[in-house]
């Protein structure tokens, strides 16, 4: 379970840095669907892997970071499906 956990993370980890990338050259919207997506893997991940090694501070600010990216979702939803 540890090994899952740590690899989770990792990848987490990797697409927060691969969003912030995207969105920072230039080749991402930070409105769009995909970086939303990508964000919250990152931060669920992230927030998985820091609850079990009992990092709270990193594990609190990925379920916020979490939070955040489910509301866009939510906008981006609504703002589709009046379209």
């Amino acid at each position: 379970m540890e090994l899952l956990l740590d690899a989770l993370g990792w990848f987490g980890a990797a697409a927060l840095l691969y969003g912030y990338a995207m969105i920072s050259t230039g080749r991402m919207s930070g409105e769009g669907l995909p970086y939303q997506v990508i964000n919250l893997f990152g931060s669920v991940s992230l927030m998985a892997n820091s609850g079990y090694k009992a990092a709270w501070p990193s594990a609190a600010l990925n379920l916020i970071w979490a939070g955040i990216g489910i509301v866009a979702l939510v906008k981006i939803y609504r703002l589709g499906v009046a379209r």
